[in-house]
């Protein structure tokens, strides 16, 4: 995918509850993706994205499921891939869209405290 950041180009290597300081530029790349996330309609298209059969869907599959029209959800979508947080695959002339599961890993590795990590994997 040409010109759309991943999650690791999209996410600071270091987490903002780490006790050091986040620098300026990671601190907006990784506020960029929680902005992406931080719309009911976008974690719902992640949900829905998630529980749809092949873990994919198309735009076409998402417009009656969240009530908003086709250009609406292709906004949003567009929105989250250039987080890093969906891929997308164009086949013929449809587009289908999927989660990328290290991006969403990385966001919550992020944003768990350090201790709660060293808690989680040692069980």
């Amino acid at each position: 995918m040409v010109g759309v950041r991943t999650a690791k180009s999209a996410t600071p290597a270091i987490s903002p509850l780490s006790g050091e300081p986040i620098k300026r530029a990671d601190a907006e790349r990784l506020a960029g993706v929680l902005k992406a996330f931080a719309d009911p309609a976008r974690l719902r298209l992640l949900s829905l994205i998630q529980s749809a059969p092949n873990g994919e869907a198309s735009v076409s599959d998402l417009t009656a499921p969240l009530g908003l029209s086709q250009p609406t959800v292709s906004h949003h979508l567009r929105i989250l891939t250039e987080a890093g947080l969906l891929e997308r695959e164009k086949r013929g002339v449809w587009a289908y869209y999927r989660l990328v599961p290290s991006a969403i890993a990385a966001i919550a590795e992020l944003l768990t405290p350090p201790r709660k990590r060293a808690t989680k994997r040692a069980r």
